[in-house]
């Protein structure tokens, strides 16, 4: 995820749109959940282990993941890839050009052919030359274990999980994202995406009170100042779609799960490859932790695998798996 916050949001917005902002948030609920409800002590069906391993993998071994090693983002390629085959899916490399460079997205497939699909997306590059355990080492680690999820499901129609390149900065926000490379394929190809998932940040939790921080001074009437639930974001006008996400996963696990939608003129809601299906007409929500809102190892060399709390993040990927057999029914 890209950090682009103008130091003064009042400046940027302007004092009435800042008020109309908080006004509105009071009145479309943003925040408005219900007690999730715990499945009890029942085994995890995804090992908080293998999240962490994955992590150190791409963070630690793996590093650095940026655009000037492009040999090191072939090497964690070819780790995803690897994962995705060992779960069943047909896989297949997206190469495309760059600054002079090739790099590629790895799209694995699950289900039937059908004329609607899901995707669910993470990228896998990091910002400069930086661990990047939770931005985003562990979006990709969650898109691997859903990948193990998928393969031992019954789906009636095509799901898509995808690792992006590409994401971080100097290309974010540019034609060059490995997700707008993805999102433009589908297009012309006339897929008809039924929704989109980004996993952008998805591991740093903590109970720790005010760990929680906010865009918007209004935001903290809605939501609770500890930093110990998942967020499904999305912008205004798909708000059906975000509401089905949050249900779903409240349903599947413990874990709180709050919702945000809100304009794209809200700093971080469009931050990650769910704005360029956005961009090419679709329906997108991302699932976070709240990013630099939240984690203060943010694009820091202090984004390591041991700040990031597995046992909650196998909480997070598992809500994802319901929601995703909720939405390919």
């Amino acid at each position: 995820m890209v950090h682009r916050l103008h130091p003064n949001l009042t400046m940027r917005l302007g004092l009435p749109l800042l008020l109309l902002l908080c006004f509105g948030i009071a009145l479309w609920g943003l925040g408005r959940t219900a007690p999730a409800k715990s499945r009890g002590a029942g085994k995890m069906a995804v090992r908080p282990a293998r999240l962490e391993a994955h992590v150190r993998m791409l963070a630690e071994t793996l590093a650095p993941r940026n655009e000037a090693h492009p040999e090191n983002l072939e090497r964690v390629a070819t780790y995803i890839r690897r994962e995705f085959e060992a779960a069943g899916a047909e896989v297949e490399d997206q190469p495309f050009k760059a600054g002079g460079e090739t790099y590629r997205n790895v799209i694995a497939r699950f289900g039937p052919e059908s004329k609607e699909r899901i995707v669910v997306g993470a990228h896998y590059d990091a910002a400069g030359p930086l661990p990047g355990a939770d931005d985003n080492a562990s979006g990709v680690a969650g898109l691997i274990e859903l990948a193990h999820l998928l393969g031992k499901s019954s789906l009636p129609m095509r799901v898509e999980l995808v690792a992006y390149s590409l994401e971080e900065p100097p290309y974010f926000g540019s034609s060059r994202m490995g997700s707008a490379f993805h999102a433009r394929s589908l297009k012309e190809k006339g897929a008809r995406v039924r929704a989109m998932i980004c996993l952008e940040m998805i591991g740093y939790f903590s109970d720790a009170e005010g760990s929680q921080g906010f865009p918007l001074p209004a935001l903290r009437l809605r939501y609770p100042s500890k930093g110990n639930f998942i967020v499904v974001s999305g912008k205004l006008g798909q708000g059906r779609l975000v509401r089905r996400i949050t249900k779903r996963m409240k349903s599947a696990t413990p874990l709180p799960v709050y919702s945000i939608t809100a304009p794209v003129s809200l700093p971080g809601i469009d931050f990650s490859d769910h704005r360029n299906f956005w961009a090419a007409g679709y329906e997108a929500v991302m699932i976070t932790d709240s990013a630099f809102y939240r984690n203060p190892h943010y694009h820091t060399e202090l984004d390591t695998p041991d700040t990031l709390d597995y046992g909650r993040m196998a909480l997070v990927v598992e809500g994802v798996h319901a929601a995703v057999l909720a939405e390919v029914r």
